[in-house]
């Protein structure tokens, strides 16, 4: 037995997210059966990141076991050619025999990218969040910053019902900035894990603060209150992108 370890990238736009459901495209089930027409074997994925439904990625990092004689390469370049056209195998190694996409990670990136203009994107428009009002960048950063560190994150949680239930709601966040690039307000957000639609919620209250309606300590004491019904509505998907995702 053998365990590869692969960097994935899809387009999220018609998938029901990353992690199988039943009756439902995802991105697990899309991976899993590519790799048993490969190998010859069914075989589980485990994906580093369970994205939403309309999430995208581009750094996603899944693990599987394998008696497949196939190298990393040779792996690649089949799954690849046997994949649909919304997600492909950027890159693939062999790992330590313990190695876990998911619990192996010691921390994930996400990207939202807002297009902040009059007139709504063509080119990027699975890809971005179109905000029509002038966003105030500086002020979205500058209440970022008060999110930076180990904090009990229950005020910016998505619905747990459904899915595995964390144990905490305690989460450290290494890097959360806000900066404009023309059109685009971008938001890079690095954390040791995150909570059900923790970015998207997080996305929210700042659009409020990029919009002045509140404050930075508004939103810290959002965050210290722990209570979701204060925070920001909920970004949508489209604007979500997981970046990468770093290991030991």
């Amino acid at each position: 037995m053998r365990t590869i370890r692969m960097t994935v990238a899809y387009d999220g736009t018609d998938f029901a997210g990353f992690q199988a459901q039943k009756g439902q495209r995802t991105v697990q089930e899309t991976l899993e059966g590519a790799v048993c027409q490969i190998t010859g074997a069914a075989t589980r994925v485990a994906g580093a990141g369970r994205t939403d439904a309309g999430v995208h990625a581009r750094g996603q990092v899944i693990s599987f076991r394998t008696t497949s004689p196939l190298g990393p390469l040779a792996l690649r370049r089949a799954t690849n050619a046997v994949l649909p056209p919304d997600v492909v195998v950027v890159d693939a190694a062999d790992a330590p025999a313990d190695f876990h996409a998911r619990f192996s990670a010691r921390a994930r990136s996400y990207r939202y990218t807002i297009w902040n203009a009059p007139e709504r994107a063509v080119a990027d428009r699975r890809f971005v969040y179109h905000w029509r009002s002038y966003l105030d960048d500086e002020a979205m950063d500058r209440t970022a910053q008060g999110l930076v560190g180990r904090h009990d994150f229950a005020a910016f949680s998505g619905s747990l019902r459904g899915r595995e239930r964390p144990t905490t709601t305690i989460r450290t966040v290494f890097r959360l900035q806000c900066w404009r690039d023309r059109h685009k307000v971008l938001i890079d957000a690095i954390a040791d894990a995150f909570l059900p639609r923790m970015v998207r919620n997080i996305v929210g209250s700042l659009l409020s603060a990029g919009m002045r309606q509140v404050s930075a300590d508004e939103v810290a004491a959002i965050l210290a209150g722990r209570d979701r019904r204060l925070a920001g509505a909920t970004a949508p998907a489209r604007g979500l992108c997981l970046t990468g995702v770093w290991y030991d």
